[in-house]
């Protein structure tokens, strides 16, 4: 991490502020997912309000990312990462408040469908979506005040360190919430989740932005956001996404349903900490020998390797295999994600970094988001084996999809993805850097 010797005083300081709001972020957020569908069912939920009730955390984030990722660019990164933790910190208490309000049933019938409005189901649903901003907004501006502050020829170096605080959010959050759970019950639990999310508020603001929004960024609106969705530069980061998207919210959704389904006596958990150790590894790693060797040979081996692990998924008939597989998908997701964020980064100028990578993250959400649906329908009719084994199929095409156009042409995108022709959307990185150990 010889990187971090060769900044001034202030960014090692923006920097390290930074990195404690992130942990402060991802642990908030993650600490209630052990916690929140058991609240849910002590408010009467069935199985499938549970479901909705969770899901709707996607319709949150999708409809506020193009907002969001505009005003990143507009107003600068800073305010958009207050929203985010802003979020983390309310929405805890929010949750806690639905048990006080009074509750109405009210059974209705529709083309002879009968529903049933219950008003605790219906506010969970409403908090949970404007929990769903909180990765809307931080992610984001998080990654392009990372980028802001990274040297070109090291941001791929910066932004593997920088997004470690994913993985350590996600392994030490649930294991605090749960914790506090099992102790003390929902109230602590809840209360300390928003608590994380005021101390990340009160570091962003000791944040000094070093990125100052020009006043023509402000003029563009959203027809031109998502013009550019269809651009040279984001089509195919997105369509890469989304079909990853598709695999990991398979995985996030139905491997606990799988390991019963394959009548195994595994901590469901374990598969999650096995895949976050390993992403913590490759995110030390990868970042920086992408600077030195080219973004594409590493989104090439980590769509592979995420192949290899959705197809061990579905060959998995033990604990350890499961493991394993599990291991794999995170050191393939650990690499694949910091370098989309760095080569969106490679493909943006400051003033519009923001939009840049919100536009490519909207086929992650999109992904997750359908993921649900599409495969809990199939795996009624194939068994949620074959979900997995359908998974891997989805990220080899999406491996394909890049191979063949991540440029402007067959031959500079296969160069590229091997790592012997440069990125030919990089603006402010060296034409021959991501070529030059070819």
């Amino acid at each position: 991490m010889t990187i971090f010797s060769s900044f001034t005083p202030a960014v090692r300081t923006n920097l390290t502020v930074l990195f404690a709001a992130g942990l402060c972020f991802w642990a908030g957020l993650a600490g209630l997912l052990p916690t929140l569908p058991l609240f849910i069912e002590t408010l009467g939920g069935s199985g499938q309000q549970i479901g909705i009730v969770m899901a709707s955390f996607a319709v949150g984030l999708l409809a506020a990312r193009p907002y969001l990722s505009r005003l990143a660019d507009e107003r600068g990164r800073k305010v958009v990462l207050m929203v985010g933790l802003g979020a983390i910190a309310i929405a805890p208490f929010g949750y806690l408040l639905v048990q006080f309000l009074p509750r109405a049933i009210v059974p209705l019938t529709l083309a002879g469908y009968s529903i049933t409005l219950d008003s605790s189901i219906l506010a969970m649903i409403g908090i949970r979506a404007f929990h769903g901003l909180s990765i809307a907004a931080f992610v984001v501006a998080y990654s392009a005040l990372v980028l802001d502050l990274a040297p070109p020829a090291n941001r791929g170096e910066l932004i593997g360190y920088m997004t470690l605080v994913n993985p350590i959010g996600l392994a030490l959050g649930p294991a605090v919430g749960g914790f506090l759970y099992e102790a003390t019950g929902f109230t602590t639990a809840f209360l300390a989740m928003g608590l994380l999310g005021l101390v990340g508020l009160g570091l962003v603001a000791r944040l000094h932005e070093p990125y100052n929004p020009p006043s023509t960024v402000a003029e563009q609106g959203s027809k031109e956001f998502w013009s550019q969705l269809w651009s040279g530069r984001v089509r195919t980061p997105a369509i890469i996404l989304l079909l990853v998207g598709l695999a990991f919210g398979t995985l996030s959704t139905f491997v606990p349903l799988y390991v019963r389904e394959a009548g195994l006596a595994l901590n469901v958990g374990l598969i999650y900490t096995a895949s976050a150790l390993a992403s913590f590894m490759s995110r030390l790693v990868a970042g920086r020998a992408s600077d030195r060797y080219g973004r594409g040979r590493f989104i090439t081996a980590s769509l592979l390797i995420y192949s290899l692990a959705m197809a061990m998924f579905w060959l998995a008939r033990s604990a350890p295999m499961f493991l394993l597989a599990g291991f794999i998908q995170g050191f393939a997701g650990g690499t694949l994600i910091p370098m989309i964020a760095a080569l969106m980064g490679d493909r943006s100028t400051a003033s519009d970094r923001g939009r840049t990578f919100g536009l490519a993250m909207v086929g992650f959400d999109v992904g997750i988001a359908l993921a649900g649906p599409i495969f809990g329908t199939i795996a009624d009719q194939l068994s949620y084996r074959g979900i997995f084994g359908l998974s891997g199929v989805m990220t080899l095409v999406g491996l394909v999809v890049f191979a063949t156009a991540n440029s402007k042409d067959l031959a500079h995108s296969l160069r590229f993805a091997l790592g012997h022709g440069p990125d030919v959307y990089a603006i402010d990185l060296p034409k021959l850097q991501s070529g030059n150990a070819g």
